[in-house]
């Protein structure tokens, strides 16, 4: 790293029901941190009541990580903010590193990154570039969802227009040139945080069970006038849906419920109501042809959180 003061740096990883994957991920993770100087790392695995025996694997396999386990499943936002709240009350690190179980730390991704936000004194998030398992390019930056999104989800738009600025992405040709670029928020698996912006801007926030928690953090980090970056040099494998293709109707409805928070906190009026009309729609059309109760119970919830927008 490009400093010669020590970086203090805390990891969270929230699991549940991803013994092997997260096993991969901390001994990736070790071998990173072993590798970078000018660094004190502390890393925290917060099991997620996981019934396949995780617990005995992080104490038998990785000693070095402290453990905390959880009777109930917390969820991805609250199992960080356990651990957010005792380290910002207790000796607050430089940065948090929120690190989802399914991910493989590519080496130097660690230097890399603590160096860019080092050298970046107003960046409040960064995230790395993230692959696909077999190496392929998976975004890992996206803008700030409005009307449009919607209407790619459900093919209301051409395809042909999905990997683009309408559809918030960024073009390949911004990773490719391999230089850190400006995005207005980054994909939660390997998102760091500086500190200074969290004690700001406040946790992430608890109202959002699982998805979207990343984009209103970057965004009421962007309202404090925070920057968002991904810096495409570091590189991260993401497997990607590990641990919520668990629960694929409850998972999918904790999706739609988050978004339509996620609208009702930043976007306008006009916005929520166009988006909520395209929610509304869509979800009716597939209620019809549910293919089983929980499918069904799942698109009411959905149908209940856009009806409730104007809360």
């Amino acid at each position: 790293m490009g400093t010669s003061s020590i970086t203090h740096l805390g990891v969270i990883i929230v699991s549940w029901n991803v013994k092997e994957l997260l096993d991969a991920c901390l001994l990736s993770l070790r071998e990173d941190i072993s590798k970078t100087s000018q660094v004190a790392a502390t890393v925290w695995v917060i099991d997620n009541a996981s019934h396949d025996g995780t617990a005995d694997m992080v104490c038998s396999r990785h000693p070095w990580v402290n453990l905390e386990t959880s009777l109930e499943n917390l969820g991805f936002v609250r199992g960080n903010n356990w651990i957010i709240e005792r380290l910002l009350q207790t000796s607050a690190p430089d940065y948090l590193w929120l690190l989802n179980p399914d991910t493989v730390i590519q080496p130097g991704a660690l230097a890399i990154l603590l160096d860019f936000m080092n050298a970046h004194p107003r960046a409040g998030l960064s995230g790395p570039q993230l692959l696909n398992p077999d190496g392929s390019h998976q975004p890992g930056a996206f803008r700030f969802p409005d009307v449009w999104q919607p209407l790619f989800d459900f093919g209301w738009l051409p395809q042909r227009f999905y990997y683009t600025r309408w559809n918030g992405r960024y073009p390949a040709q911004a990773y490719a040139r391999q230089q850190p670029f400006r995005i207005d928020h980054p994909l939660g698996a390997a998102m760091l945080a500086r500190t200074a912006a969290v004690q700001q801007v406040g946790l992430l926030d608890e109202g959002f069970f699982m998805y979207c928690e990343e984009i209103d953090w970057a965004w009421r980090m962007r309202k404090a006038g925070w920057e968002a970056w991904l810096v495409p040099e570091a590189q991260v494998i993401h497997v990607g849906g590990a641990s919520t293709g668990q629960a694929r109707a409850e998972t999918t409805a904790y999706l739609w419920e988050s978004r339509a928070r996620l609208y009702r906190k930043h976007r306008g009026r006009l916005t929520r109501a166009l988006a909520g009309f395209v929610v509304q729609r869509a979800f009716s059309a597939m209620m019809e042809k549910a293919e089983s109760p929980a499918w069904e119970q799942a698109y009411r919830r959905i149908m209940r959180a856009w009806q409730n927008e104007k809360e």
